[in-house]
């Protein structure tokens, strides 16, 4: 039976400690619903990988800017949302980091990882105008979980 809907919301200062505050919130959360240790270090990884995104990429590393985080247990998903106060950004412009001649760059990684990692994942612009990421994970024992493990 999955665990009953739950929610926590974090707001972090633009600061790069507030990715391993993220990434252990994080991880706290993936143990309560029910993941085991390596989920929680896939989930725990695209969260450190959201957060790091914001804080560089979104925020600019602009002090005085905000990083927010939610973690949802809904239905039967586990889901992340990871809101900056950028300027938001075009998910056709970041480079596939798998294409040969962005062998050797590092943008596009992180989007790479949170897709891999996570079973569903979208960006949009947030209703405040910075970037939103909201990623999802089916949870452990759910049927939709069952389904994915045999295709």
């Amino acid at each position: 039976m999955p665990p009953k809907d739950q929610r926590i919301d974090v707001t972090l200062e633009t600061r790069i400690e507030s990715v391993t505050e993220a990434e252990a919130i994080c991880a706290r959360a993936a143990e309560s619903a029910g993941f085991d240790e390596d989920e929680r270090f896939r989930i725990s990884m695209a969260v450190r990988e959201g957060v790091i995104n914001a804080f560089h990429w979104g925020n600019r590393e602009q002090l005085g800017k905000k990083i927010r985080v939610s973690f949802e247990v809904r239905d039967v998903r586990f889901i992340v949302r990871i809101t900056d106060e950028g300027p938001g950004f075009d998910l056709s412009e970041v480079v596939d980091p798998l294409a040969d001649e962005n062998l050797l760059k590092t943008s596009g990684r992180g989007i790479f990882l949170m897709r891999a990692f996570m079973d569903e994942w979208d960006v949009s612009r947030s209703s405040a105008g910075g970037a939103e990421v909201v990623m999802a994970k089916r949870l452990p024992g759910s049927a939709d979980s069952a389904d994915a493990a045999h295709s």
